[in-house]
């Protein structure tokens, strides 16, 4: 009787490594821009790679955008998706730009590998990592912050 239920307890708990903590992987999903990693890395630098192709992070207020108050368009540096506008950006003191509205549809979401790290934001167009989405943007809008590493993004100017 205990070998029984020893093993019906080991098979639950086995069980519970099921679908619900399967992580969503954008690298699996056939994305519009795809480049081998060799391609990537002759057109990205270090850091840019390391952040958009290995979900790397950048240091906390390294980036010249976190500062930028000038109107325009926030698009991918890879390639050139429009994923934020200036608009929406406000300084959430986190160290890195922060918008509380994405660009619909040109945004990919997946979860990410820990829940303290909020849900891991991607472009749509060519998977690359931008950042993560939390609850604790400003309530007066969205709710949302879209902590987004600057090196994973260009500005480009209203007018330009």
């Amino acid at each position: 009787m205990k070998n029984t239920a020893l093993i019906f307890i080991s098979f639950i708990l086995i069980s519970c490594n099921g679908i619900a903590q399967k992580k969503s992987n954008p690298e699996t999903k056939a994305f519009k821009v795809t480049k081998t990693d060799d391609e990537w890395k002759k057109q990205l630098t270090h850091e840019q790679y390391y952040v958009l192709r290995q979900q790397g992070t950048e240091t906390r207020f390294s980036s010249s955008l976190n500062k930028n108050d000038k109107e325009g368009t926030y698009v991918c540096v890879a390639c050139y998706t429009p994923l934020f506008y200036s608009e929406h950006k406000y300084d959430s003191g986190s160290g890195w730009p922060s918008f509380d509205k994405e660009i619909k549809g040109n945004v990919a979401f997946s979860s990410g590998s820990d829940y303290y790290y909020g849900i891991e934001e991607h472009c749509a167009v060519c998977g690359g990592h931008l950042g993560h989405v939390f609850n604790d943007g400003p309530k007066n809008t969205t709710g949302l912050r879209h902590c987004i590493n600057g090196v994973g993004l260009k500005f480009i100017p209203k007018n330009e």
